[in-house]
């Protein structure tokens, strides 16, 4: 094709590393950033012929969230601020694999698949984050597009979410500034937090984390929008350390500790954002030094019994669901549905799989245990909160229910989660309802868990149902996970195959913490033994 003829030309100033092969999974491409100049390339020419064929401004952003610094990645994003159709996730992969020579019959082959009009005018806009290779990541993405003739905005260095945010209002309102959005949602959480108790707790700084990265220098843009309302101490702003080094929401997570960088007292409120700012994690250390997180489990809870009380007091008939993983706490899960009474379904892990399932309901709330995560409402939900809120008929015992919950749907970036966002939603909630973070903490008491993962030679023997709670096969590992879950109190262990890389993760958790070590450990042996461990046997926990 004769479109194709300066593909040809350029992409030989984007080689291909021979024999090198990379899959497109929920978060997009992600390896060593020397191995991605040919991919960022090539996701140009796809976000290409993906605006082509929706007739809608699709994003590419280039990042690799909470990995170490000198890696990079690359994720497209579709029309409505979503995660890109699988079936392009498949036309992703086939693309970067395509060896040089092999280049122009694939793009030909994704043109006749999808009956692409290549005369369709396309527009594709393009971020980055704070990585020493995303600059030079990025030109390499502007060829691809320009290649096929067509036109990009650089929003430069901007969150994962706020570009999602971006595509979104280009497609439904015709343009987007990253001004607008800071507006937008320091508007409403001024409103939202105006009328909130005078609470001791509530006036009290906000300690954030910005792991070094994009979240932190965007953070002090969103600052100069709040009027002074929220005081926050910001630390691990880039200035100094390396992004997501010993730092971010994903190690704070992950070994349950503050990260270095920051001064907290005791009882002060912190969060940590991830090196992209679409994950978020709160939490304190009490007088005895005793470190308390507040994961995505936790954000979940206190934003879901916040919504579902005031549309209760707002009279409305709109139905609240949890989303969640097997990865949720089993706490969790029992104080949503036996406490609150709430709906809460379970879903697999990623997060493509919780927003869809979010999309079901009324108002569904998702978030991930590792902090990542946001609120969906439905389009009819939106439109009686929003016409309801303007009702002069209104009862003033419903009123200020209602505006509040007006507010909160201003305040939520549905297009995906959002850091920034999510942050100002926690903050708004916990202000309005006069709570401290130890009073949000003692909503429900976590049950102590572990996480571990175990070598294989192939990951593909592991195959689950169940919302990956249980497994098909190996033949025989289910019913030994299901005789060591017995020998423990509220234990339970679920195994999954990573989707990156030949391991299989193990979950485990019990009534003490060494019950869950201990059954993380047993579980992991018999993974080892019967799923094609390789390498050193797992080895007991130190406890």
């Amino acid at each position: 094709m004769a479109e194709f003829e300066e593909v040809s030309r350029k992409s030989k100033l984007h080689p291909k590393p021979t024999g090198l092969k990379l899959q497109y999974g929920t978060a997009g491409f992600r390896t060593t950033a020397k191995h991605l100049d040919h991919v960022m390339f090539r996701m140009g020419l796809l976000a290409v012929l993906r605006s082509k064929k929706t007739r809608s401004t699709i994003g590419v952003m280039v990042t690799a969230s909470h990995n170490p610094e000198d890696d990079n990645g690359v994720k497209l994003i579709d029309p409505m601020g979503e995660m890109v159709a699988l079936t392009w996730e498949e036309y992703a992969s086939q693309l970067a694999n395509a060896e040089q020579e092999e280049l122009l019959h694939s793009l030909n082959d994704i043109v006749k698949k999808e009956t692409i009009d290549m005369s369709q005018e396309a527009r594709v806009i393009v971020g980055r984050d704070t990585r020493p290779s995303s600059e030079s990541l990025s030109r390499a993405v502007f060829d691809g597009v320009q290649c096929l003739g067509s036109h990009f905005h650089d929003y430069g260095l901007v969150t994962t979410p706020q570009l999602h945010y971006m595509v979104y209002c280009q497609n439904t309102q015709g343009s987007a500034t990253l001004e607008d959005y800071y507006k937008k949602h320091s508007q409403a959480f001024l409103h939202l937090t105006k009328n909130a108790p005078v609470h001791a707790n509530a006036q009290r700084r906000l300690l954030v984390d910005g792991a070094n990265g994009i979240g932190a220098l965007k953070l002090r843009e969103l600052e100069a929008f709040l009027q002074k309302q929220l005081l926050v101490a910001l630390f691990n702003d880039g200035s100094t350390g390396k992004l997501n080094h010993l730092c971010g929401a994903d190690y704070v997570k992950v070994q349950q500790k503050p990260p270095q960088g920051i001064q907290m007292e005791v009882g002060e409120r912190c969060c940590s954002f991830d090196g992209d700012a679409d994950r978020i994690v709160y939490y304190y250390t009490n007088s005895d030094g005793h470190f308390h997180l507040l994961d995505g489990d936790k954000i979940a809870t206190l934003i879901s019994t916040f919504l579902k009380e005031l549309i209760t007091e707002a009279g409305l008939d709109l139905q609240v669901a949890a989303v969640q993983t097997a990865y949720a706490n089993g706490s969790s899960t029992r104080f949503l549905e036996d406490t609150m009474k709430m709906t809460v379904v379970c879903t697999k892990t990623g997060v493509k799989h919780l927003h869809h399932a979010a999309q079901k309901f009324d108002v569904g709330v998702y978030f991930e245990a590792n902090g990542h995560g946001t609120v969906l409402f439905s389009r009819a939900a939106e439109e009686q909160i929003h016409q309801l809120a303007k009702s002069p008929d209104i009862t003033n015992e419903k009123k200020h229910a209602i505006q509040l919950l007006d507010n909160t749907v201003n305040l939520i970036n549905q297009t995906v989660g959002d850091a920034l966002s999510d942050m100002l939603l926690i903050e708004a909630v916990l202000a309005v309802r006069g709570m401290g973070v130890q009073d949000w903490d003692a909503m429900y008491t976590d049950l102590p868990n572990r996480q571990l993962k175990v070598k294989v030679a192939d990951r593909r023997v592991i195959s689950t149902t169940d919302a990956e709670r249980r497994v098909v096969s190996p033949a025989g590992l289910q019913e030994a996970i299901d005789k060591l879950v017995a020998k423990y109190q509220q234990a339970r262990s679920f195994v999954r195959p990573s989707g990156t890389e030949d391991v299989v993760r193990i979950y485990a958790e019990a009534d003490t913490q060494e019950s869950a070590d201990a059954l993380a450990h047993e579980v992991s042996l018999a993974v080892y033994n019967l799923a094609g461990g390789v390498g050193e046997e797992p080895k007991p926990l130190k406890l």
